[in-house]
């Protein structure tokens, strides 16, 4: 049967990928970015199954348009991807509020907000329905110079365990993926706010931010084990695909190794771990 989409962040990277491949099966998406210009090439690619909208997460009302439209356009809404957001590096002690609470605002706010906009047309369809909320590895483990980011996955992680339970019984599922080292923009999207706002030269951070620039100037992979986006679309197909699928996906090596340390390992003695993967220190 076909399913009608709703995925937000598509201008680029993985949600524009995860856009196509809906297409591609001959499924219905409504693509979403704060430009829906950057989306007008799928639309005209797909002109009787895919549709353009402009959405910013953030901004109060945009989200219940974009489910009207789903709506309007192909008369139900069966799946939901929340894969707007961004990152931000910087001490928590360091970064200041006009730095990093946009990124709450997009991360876990707009997220929220889109989730509730869903929800009443997922409902009514009565066959039940899929929620893909795009978490991290930074969801998993806290990291030296993340910690906002963590913040944001970590509440993401809170917010689909809670709607887990919420919606059960509703035929609605919830689930996580979270990705570990992905070829992306992500880390050249980090390198520009990073240097503009943190005066790294003068901190008392500054070994850690020399550990942190090196992998975000590093050419190709950052890290061990980086796989390609291709890795997380399969994971959120199995999710959509499947008659019990998982709470939780981890992609890469990264990331289920540190999900299964951090269950199985003391908190200090992953406190050590955690401190030597960031290459950090005392202070």
């Amino acid at each position: 049967m076909t399913k009608t989409w709703l995925i937000t962040g598509c201008s680029t990277g993985f949600g524009r990928l995860l856009a196509e491949a809906a297409l591609k099966r001959g499924d219905q998406v409504v693509a979403t970015a704060r430009d829906p210009a950057s989306l007008s090439d799928m639309a005209k690619t797909f002109p009787k199954t895919a549709r353009a909208a402009a959405l910013d997460v953030t901004k109060p009302g945009a989200a219940e348009k974009a489910v009207a439209l789903a709506v309007e356009a192909f008369g139900k809404l069966d799946i939901l991807v929340n894969n707007a957001g961004f990152g931000f590096i910087g001490a928590i002690e360091e970064a200041t509020p006009d730095e990093y609470r946009p990124m709450f605002e997009t991360n876990v706010f707009g997220l929220i907000e889109t989730t509730r906009a869903a929800l009443p047309a997922m409902r009514k369809t009565g066959a039940g329905g899929r929620i893909v909320n795009m978490s991290s590895g930074a969801g998993i483990k806290g990291l030296q110079g993340s910690g906002h980011y963590n913040a944001t996955k970590f509440a993401v992680e809170g917010i689909s365990d809670t709607l887990r339970l919420e919606l059960a019984g509703t035929g609605i599922s919830v689930s996580l993926v979270e990705p570990g080292p992905i070829v992306s923009r992500f880390r050249e999207n980090c390198l520009a706010p990073f240097m503009k706002h943190i005066d790294w030269q003068h901190s008392i951070h500054r070994q850690q931010y020399e550990g942190q620039m090196a992998r975000l100037n590093k050419p190709g992979p950052a890290a061990p084990f980086t796989l390609p986006p291709e890795a997380v679309l399969a994971k959120v197909i199995h999710a959509l695909e499947s008659s019990r699928p998982r709470a939780r996906y981890p992609v890469t090596v990264p990331s289920v190794l540190f999900w299964w340390l951090k269950r199985l390992l003391p908190v200090r003695t992953m406190d050590r771990v955690l401190i030597r993967a960031s290459g950090g220190g005392k202070r």
